[in-house]
């Protein structure tokens, strides 16, 4: 690494005085005031009739980008319209923690480029949302809690260096689980809790439902989130998105507050295969400040966008990995949504090995593969904030209360864990992800039952259960199948949505592949996605003028 009121029903309780606390009436105003100075209606009102407007609702890049350069729009208009959405329907999903005041000035910056024939980047003028655990230099980046809430990173993330410096604008920031704790929710102490934009009742997953929501509901074109077991994956698919966790080691978790470094991944989650295809053309790569990116060096493809192929399924031999689609465990929904996509696959062309026979709990119960070392991990990330960091030791808030109670258990996990020594040098040693046998030996059992089979690729539901009701997380929480296989493994996976349960609950289809085989998995969800086409927007966010 480099050196609101609360939601009826929600666990949040703030354990915090009150010059601590944001209380969420700050935000509207906060958005009114940017939105103001930008000379954008603050509470437009639901189109009515045919819009002259470009339509961002379900926008793709490619559709931002063509408006563009046709003279359709520009850059300026778009960006308005996005921002114009989050002040009509925030209040509604609570994503959004943080506007960039700097947002249409970059979209200024971005027009005059464009009309003076200056060379654009392949991000051009798109806006996007960014998980409030990525570093930006131009808004505070807290990771869910309120102990960080005026920190203001000296720099930026690797990944939001990348994506601007590729043309995108980072519009806002996006609500999340404090700390990344949870896979439940998306509760923080900073900016309370995210709701499911396909139901408002419903949980968005966690810890990345502030963006999961926020692209579902066209706040942003597409937004970068985080995945330590189930982060991108799992909110993606509660919001019909797409989501990719990549090989460790194939992209950089620099700037990103860290849950767990040896297992920590940041990508894009997108309402399209080919817009994260595009997103993580960007973002993969080699980044001298995280040395996990040393193994993966070379290793990432020139183009994603080149395996985006219709016909992209015929002859891939795909194996079910049935272990993780027990019917007894599975709602039946879901269940008959993961058949209909093995259906569909093997229609496309597939060859289908069904079932799949590898026992993940057995790979699951090797010894070593977990150790407490988030203490450290937030002590390392502190540091690179300077003299100006808010902490030194993340525990700090045990003292004065600057946390969540669900998150306390979490927290009080870590007490004991060496602060200033690295895992690896511990008594009981905790090495990182290249030396840690029990996941190589996980890796290497499942790269060759796959070799044995002759496998490109592996399907499971990406959660087997509906998404909880957001008062009862906790409950019916249940079927997250994403910390399964592939943040012990290191390997890579997709989730494309796959169909919706009692006619508007969103479930994903997981393709998960061996190292460095992200090409597959975006050929293969590619095909899947251009056959099914079961991605829809949530009702309740229509276009407005």
């Amino acid at each position: 690494m480099r050196p609101r009121s609360n939601a009826p029903g929600t666990s949040w309780r703030p354990r915090i005085v009150d010059g601590f606390h944001r209380k969420r009436h700050a935000i509207p105003a906060l958005l009114s005031a940017t939105l103001a100075l930008a000379g954008v209606a603050c509470n437009p009102e639901p189109d009515a009739g045919a819009a002259a407007a470009f339509p961002v609702v379900e926008a793709t890049i490619g559709d931002v980008q063509a408006a563009i350069r046709d003279g359709r729009t520009t850059c300026r208009e778009v960006v308005e319209r996005h921002l114009a959405r989050i002040a009509a329907y925030e209040d509604a999903i609570n994503a959004i923690t943080v506007l960039n005041p700097l947002a249409l000035e970059r979209a200024d910056r971005l027009d005059a480029a464009l009309a003076a024939g200056e060379t654009t980047g392949p991000l051009f003028c798109v806006p996007m949302l960014v998980k409030d655990n990525f570093d930006t230099h131009d808004m505070v980046t807290t990771g869910g809690s309120i102990a960080l809430a005026d920190n203001i990173p000296p720099d930026d993330a690797f990944m939001v260096r990348k994506i601007r410096e590729a043309g995108a604008v980072a519009i806002a920031k996006t609500n999340m689980a404090e700390w990344a704790f949870s896979p439940r929710q998306s509760v923080s102490s900073s900016f309370d809790t995210t709701r499911n934009a396909y139901a408002l009742d419903r949980v968005p997953a966690g810890s990345s439902g502030g963006t999961a929501s926020g692209v579902a509901a066209s706040f942003g074109v597409i937004g970068l989130g985080s995945d330590t077991g189930n982060s991108i994956r799992g909110p993606s698919s509660h919001l019909a998105l797409v989501g990719i966790r990549s090989t460790i080691g194939l992209t950089s978790r620099d700037g990103v507050i860290p849950l767990s470094f040896d297992r920590d991944i940041a990508g894009p989650m997108g309402r399209t295969v080919e817009d994260v295809a595009r997103v993580f053309n960007v973002v993969a790569g080699y980044d001298p400040a995280d040395p996990y990116t040393e193994a993966g060096r070379g290793r990432e493809e020139e183009d994603y966008t080149a395996f985006l192929d219709a016909d992209g399924a015929r002859g891939a031999r795909i194996g079910v990995l049935r272990a993780l689609a027990d019917p007894e465990e599975t709602d039946g929904e879901i269940l008959a949504l993961f058949d209909a996509a093995v259906d569909d696959l093997r229609a496309l062309g597939a060859e289908v090995i069904d079932p799949f026979d590898f026992d993940v709990a057995a790979e699951l119960g090797r010894e070593g593969m977990f150790c407490r070392r988030f203490r450290h991990d937030m002590w390392v990330y502190l540091q690179s904030l300077g003299p100006a960091a808010p902490l030194t030791d993340v525990l700090e808030v045990l003292e004065d209360g600057r946390y969540s109670d669900y998150a306390q258990a979490s927290l009080r996990r870590n007490e004991g864990a060496p602060l200033d020594v690295h895992p690896s040098d511990w008594d009981e040693p905790c090495p990182d992800y290249a030396e840690n046998d029990g996941r190589q030996a996980y890796l290497a059992s499942l790269v060759e039952a796959m070799d044995a089979e002759g496998l490109d690729a592996i399907l499971y539901p990406s959660w087997l259960c509906i998404p909880a009701h957001i008062d009862r997380g906790d409950e019916e929480y249940c079927g997250d199948n994403s910390q399964r296989v592939a943040p012990a493994t290191g390997m890579p996976a997709i989730t494309v949505p796959m169909g919706y349960a009692r006619g508007t609950l969103p479930a994903g289809l997981q393709i998960l592949a061996r190292p460095y085989d992200e090409g597959v998995l975006f050929r293969l969800a590619y095909a899947y996605e251009q056959a099914t086409r079961h991605r829809r927007p949530p009702d309740g966010f229509p276009e407005i003028r």
